[in-house]
């Protein structure tokens, strides 16, 4: 017998749903066809997270409760309509990633069992230049929620300084996203420069709730990463309205800067977010329109580097070592057993990831 399915008309597409009564999310007994609904609910919003963007898809083919596979290339049997876009990687491999254009794509996607959406911080037309920089607050030991509100608070008055228009998300995990459209002007190296002075200067104003250590040995408990490498090349953070592959089906969900000190992450769900949506609309829907000139990080970079003397930091540890980039192992373990002399700690290796 053939597996049952059903087709969902999307825009002038029409998507076939294999499984559609399969269980994803365990907690109220979501299925795949929820699933696809809830995107369907949220398209507008969805849509212009991804749109043009390379996109990295969390695969979920026996629900939340089962493997999860990070698929960069897109899936074998695309319907000719489904848009892609090459990237390379810092391996020197190439990739034909999916690239939304329009809603009926995302359904495709959730049809190969995509749960969560994770775009690429620059668009097909120039993907080696970053047209959005992204803020992640990732709670740490000790940390949780509350503290990354506090952080937010601190990270809203430097950028009414700057004269950016921070765009707030909760993660649909532990933490909070700001994102802040840019001229895409600069490579990722300057943005993910921009970045770190940035956090930089949030850490000095909040010594006790904030830390720019990429090691977690030299982070403390009780702060919150302010993750400067979210703006590296190849690294992504799911898009906002992405659902989240846990069993309660959370959501990473747009708010506004007053709603923010009194959200919890179970507010958003898929059970809850087409609601929100239907009542609010897109709360990013302007952020196209409000594009900031890096210049003046960059020129606190540059601060930093004379007047304070701190330079790079660590990359990931799959990126290719970095001109100026400190020694890349823990400084716990810097000694000549395990530390090659071009900052690398032997035994590195790139992530297991299918590309």
């Amino acid at each position: 017998m053939p597996a049952p399915s059903v087709e969902v008309e999307v825009g002038p597409h029409r998507v076939r749903i294999s499984n559609p009564d399969r269980v994803y999310f365990a907690t109220r007994g979501e299925t795949k066809l929820d699933l696809v609904n809830y995107y369907l609910s949220v398209g507008d919003g969805i849509v212009r997270a991804l749109r043009e963007r390379p996109c990295m898809l969390h695969r979920y083919p026996e629900g939340t409760d089962g493997q999860k596979i990070y698929q960069k290339r897109l899936p074998k049997g695309a319907p000719e309509w489904v848009e892609t876009v090459q990237v390379r990687f810092p391996s020197g491999r190439t990739a034909d990633e999916l690239c939304v254009t329009e809603l009926a794509a995302v359904a495709w996607a959730v049809q190969m069992s995509t749960v969560e959406f994770h775009p690429w911080h620059s668009r097909r037309a120039d993907t080696e230049h970053p047209d959005e920089w992204r803020i992640d607050l990732d709670p740490g030991p000790g940390a949780d929620l509350e503290s990354c509100k506090s952080v937010a608070g601190v990270v809203h008055e430097v950028l009414d300084e700057l004269g950016a228009v921070g765009w707030p998300k909760t993660s649909g995990s532990k933490g909070i996203h700001v994102y802040v459209r840019i001229e895409p002007r600069f490579g990722f190296r300057e943005v993910r420069r921009a970045a770190l002075a940035f956090a930089r200067e949030v850490e000095r104003r909040a010594p006790d709730l904030v830390t720019t250590a990429w090691w977690k040995e030299e982070r403390g408990d009780g702060k919150v990463f302010l993750d400067y490498n979210q703006n590296a090349r190849d690294r992504t953070i799911a898009a906002a309205y992405s659902v989240r592959g846990k069993p309660w089906g959370p959501v990473s969900a747009p708010l506004t800067w007053d709603e923010l000190p009194d959200v919890e992450m179970s507010d958003f769900t898929i059970a809850t977010m087409p609601a929100r949506f239907a009542r609010l609309g897109d709360l990013h829907a302007g952020i196209d329109d409000a594009v900031f000139a890096l210049e003046s990080l960059l020129e606190w970079a540059e601060r930093d580097e004379t007047d304070r003397g701190l330079g790079d930091a660590p990359y990931p540890p799959n990126f290719p070592k970095q001109e100026g980039e400190p020694p890349r192992v823990q400084p716990s373990r810097m000694n000549k057993a395990n530390w090659g002399g071009d900052g690398h700690r032997v035994g590195d290796v790139e992530p297991q990831q299918l590309e």
